[in-house]
């Protein structure tokens, strides 16, 4: 990585940028940085001799026309009331370099936009709103921002300027560094998304309340249940990656012996940076016994012949949509009959919790199907005492079950969250919405209640549903699932 210059000091700042911008911070210098300062002769020189970057002939993004509607519906909402929505700043990961950025999932939702510091802002206008996207300009040359600060151009990239952000978001745009001072002095009600820009929530400090922002934080998860059909189309095109990264991981299974599941990580990883944005999440690449711990993201094991790995990943797309999908896995490609009794059981549970999945039906119906049938077989084995309906009704199955059988998917992996209970969890399902259905069974390696056989056996099966107007559809279908088509599959992908 190289060294940042940073080395300007507000001498510099003040001079080249003049009287419009002379009360823009000055650049600082690096402590440690090799070169003491700027000539006034470097710094003149670095003013011109750049051609005009400036892009003509750009398209509104993909989403133009279902981020213009979200925000239309944000509107009809909160008559009256100002709107800001903010996208977050870096965050530092150690000294001077941060953590890669993504931006928040209700800024990005209703613009389109991913970069930091940017700002969505409704104003009442009438009976409507007018919309404003607050975003950084390009760097400035004047003041040499672009070539001395660690966050100018020639470091990190060359940032939209705001009349290339009018055209690709549909949103006229302005510069977010005037925005706080605005704030400061609007009136009228105001509400704004917390947890992401302590700058902007300091400049509404008095005049916004927890309840009423909360509310709106709502509103905005609630508005996420039922997907459009951009959305739905990223989910697939995440699934789709996603399929390929498991079939990457199979192909390198030997490898993986001979090192840890480090690398089954790592593979999955490469599928997930070149087809998309990111993963969704911390990759789960749990073998043996690490299966048993539900989000084993350490992967520093060893990864054995004979045992069994559970593979819970999933790629984000570049709009930020992802997949969630677990396949548990014979490393050696051949279940044994116990690894085979228990995944069946798995199965049986996700085809009965999968069938429950139709418009009309009570949120809790699948988790509901796919727990009977773990508490059958548990009973059936002789785990726990039945009958079935009181091993229910105590939720004595949860010793092995432990987790709810799936969750709401869109931009976070487990979507919505702050909707409210009774949209969501105690809610009914409807055609466009987008859930995971993963029943699981573990085994504890200290579990001194199951024989012997049974200790560190770990199984998950997950699968992304879309709900439809007549049943609901497997976007995540092209993975195998049962355990004979399991082993079909991984035979034909080592050749």
């Amino acid at each position: 990585m190289a060294e940042e210059l940073n080395p300007a000091v507000s001498d510099l700042a003040a001079d080249a940028a003049g009287p419009e911008t002379e009360t823009e911070e000055p650049i600082k210098q690096r402590k440690n940085g090799l070169y003491p300062g700027v000539s006034d002769e470097l710094a003149e020189n670095m003013k011109s001799g750049w051609a005009d970057t400036e892009l003509r002939d750009l398209e509104p993004i993909a989403q133009a026309a279902e981020t213009a509607a979200r925000r239309a519906a944000l509107s009809a909402r909160f008559p009256g009331e100002r709107l800001v929505i903010p996208a977050g700043n870096l965050k530092t990961r150690s000294n001077d370099t941060e953590y890669s950025f993504r931006a928040s999932v209700e800024y990005a939702y209703l613009t389109g936009n991913q970069t930091e510091d940017g700002v969505l802002v409704l104003e009442p206008r009438g009976e409507g709103h007018t919309a404003t996207i607050y975003l950084l300009p390009r760097s400035n040359r004047e003041n040499g921002e672009f070539w001395l600060n660690g966050q100018g151009e020639l470091w990190v990239g060359r940032r939209h300027s705001l009349t290339e952000a009018e055209k690709l978001y549909g949103i006229p745009a302005s510069d977010v560094r005037e925005l706080a001072d605005a704030l400061r002095e609007a009136t009228g009600p105001v509400r704004v998304v917390r947890g992401y820009d302590a700058g902007i929530e300091a400049a509404l400090a008095d005049k916004v309340t927890a309840e009423r922002d909360e509310e709106l934080r709502v509103f905005l998860s609630e508005a996420r249940l039922v997907k459009d059909e951009f959305e739905i189309g990223e989910l697939q095109k995440a699934v789709d990656s996603t399929v390929r990264g498991f079939e990457d991981v199979v192909k390198v299974l030997d490898k993986a012996e001979a090192t840890s599941e480090r690398y089954i990580e790592g593979t999955f990883f490469l599928r997930a940076r070149v087809e998309g944005n990111d993963v969704g999440y911390g990759s789960i690449c749990a073998a043996g016994p690490h299966a048993c711990t539900l989000h084993w993201v350490r992967n520093d094991g060893p990864v054995r012949s004979g045992d069994l790995l559970l593979l819970d990943a999933g790629v984000e797309t570049h709009t930020y949509y992802t997949a969630d999908v677990t396949r548990t896995l014979p490393i050696n490609g051949r279940y044994s009959e116990l690894q085979k009794k228990i995944y069946d059981a798995v199965y049986d549970a996700q085809e009965a919790g999968i069938a429950a999945v139709k418009p009309g039906a009570k949120y809790r119906d699948f988790h509901d199907a796919s727990q009977r049938v773990l508490a059958e077989r548990l009973v059936e084995w002789g785990l726990v005492e039945g009958p079935v309906e009181r091993v229910l009704e105590l939720g004595l199955q949860r010793r092995w079950t432990l987790h709810g059988t799936g969750h709401m998917l869109g931009m976070d992996v487990h979507d919505c969250a702050a909707a409210r209970v009774e949209s969501y969890v105690d809610g009914t399902l409807e055609p466009g919405m987008v859930l995971t259905v993963e029943p699981g069974l573990y085994f504890q390696a200290d579990d001194l209640t199951v024989p012997e056989e049974y200790r560190g056996i770990g199984v998950r099966i997950e699968d992304d549903i879309l709900v439809t107007a007549d049943g609901n559809r497997n976007l995540s279908a092209g993975l195998p699932r049962r355990s004979d088509e399991v082993e079909e599959w991984m035979a034909a992908l080592k050749g």
